[in-house]
């Protein structure tokens, strides 16, 4: 279910807010106040990886009538499309490296490798998605106006075909992330300003333009005789992009605990309400420091919608202090597995194809400590360590 107040969720004080708010205000200064060399030196290393790795795909393609070159070809500017997408697109275009003064890795110039145009994907992502996490009826990414993603949404016999609409959008999702900016909703109820969407439209097309002129035309044609091979990898290594980008993004919202909230919640919510609605409505996974990298630090989700202007590469230590302000609050902090996350993300797709009186709740988020210890009381109930036990999770 959708909550409308966080507070009455974590059944926090008015004073604990403040103090969590305060916090994670402390931890933002005190990243930004220590920036410097070896983020610049980290970001610059990613992005010579990236060219390096494109590079050698695509002169491996040459060869790709040879079934291991083609594998090879594929597999680097699969990895290299990956990066530029997760580690360095979504970052730079977050202004997360504008601090570093540099014109070639600014929020203002970057366009990336994808089909949806910068100046779409920042109004969509950066400002409706990040400043109305998981709000019901304001947050286009819950369920890409494609999915159903809560039982709070309403059911219609179009959403018994989620399992099919779900694989082609993982398939193809840089073309449901190129439309997400025209706000399907919109058109559907005809709330769309016709010249609003007329322009966008025009963006979009252009931008797959050129994305389909390089990797369908130019590159395979260079290749000579290889050219259908050539082209065969490019869309391979789009696909498999594609299919690593949804994962990563939907695992980093759609878990068991992550919350949805309803627009309620939005009424005069201050800053550190809008902290914990983002630590609440978030799920990070865990791995080793390759799986980071190549999700661009989105395992760490949590972090990353704290904070989402400061340099992906200190999202690690963030966590640490993120955690602890967790655990001290009784404040649930989603995290598991990548499989493990993935796979409670599908279970819910294919849940909510059908209607709610068909299917049982997802279970309740990660316990609070202070309701594990004491899941004896009930809600809403001071514990002995002097913290509320908030009532179970619904989503």
């Amino acid at each position: 279910m959708a909550y409308a107040d966080v507070r009455e969720y974590t059944h926090l004080s008015d004073e604990e807010v403040e103090e969590i708010g305060r916090e994670l205000d402390e931890i933002r200064a005190e990243v930004e106040a220590s920036r410097g060399q070896a983020d610049r030196d980290y970001v610059l290393r990613i992005i010579t990886l990236q060219r390096r790795l494109a590079a050698a795909g695509r002169i491996t393609l040459f060869a790709s009538m040879f079934p291991p070159a083609w594998l090879l070809g594929t597999a680097l500017l699969s990895t290299a499309k990956i990066l530029e997408n997760m580690e360095i697109g979504h970052n730079t275009m977050h202004g997360q490296w504008d601090w570093m003064n540099d014109p070639e890795i600014h929020s203002s110039n970057w366009e990336w490798d994808t089909t949806q145009p910068a100046e779409q994907w920042k109004h969509s992502h950066n400002y409706v998605h990040h400043q109305f996490t998981n709000v019901l009826g304001h947050d286009n990414d819950v369920g890409y106006g494609i999915l159903r993603m809560s039982r709070d949404q309403k059911w219609t016999p179009y959403n018994l075909g989620q399992p099919v609409y779900n694989f082609l959008l993982a398939a193809f999702f840089e073309y449901g992330v190129a439309l997400h900016d025209l706000d399907i909703e919109a058109i559907r109820k005809r709330e769309k300003d016709p010249k609003v969407l007329k322009k966008q439209l025009k963006q979009i097309a252009d931008k797959i333009g050129r994305q389909g002129l390089k990797d369908y035309v130019v590159y395979p044609a260079l290749t000579g005789p290889a050219f259908f091979h050539t082209l065969s990898a490019n869309f391979t290594s789009n696909i498999v992009r594609n299919f690593w980008s949804y994962m990563i993004i939907f695992c980093g919202h759609f878990p068991d605990g992550a919350v949805h909230f309803s627009e309620e919640e939005l009424e005069d919510e201050t800053r550190p309400e809008w902290y914990l609605r983002q630590m609440l409505g978030s799920a990070n996974f865990e791995g080793g420091k390759l799986l980071h990298v190549m999700s661009g630090q989105l395992g760490y989700q949590i972090e990353h919608h704290l904070f989402p202007d400061l340099p992906s590469n200190r999202y690690a230590e963030i966590s640490v202090k993120v955690r602890d302000l967790c655990k001290r609050y009784d404040i649930p902090y989603t995290t598991g597995p990548l499989h493990r996350q993935y796979g409670q993300v599908l279970r819910t797709i294919m849940k909510l194809s059908l209607p709610n009186r068909r299917t049982k709740e997802n279970p309740e988020a990660p316990s609070p400590r202070s309701r594990r210890l004491h899941d004896h009381e009930r809600p809403g109930r001071r514990s002995e360590l002097g913290k509320w036990s908030p009532a179970p999770a619904q989503v």
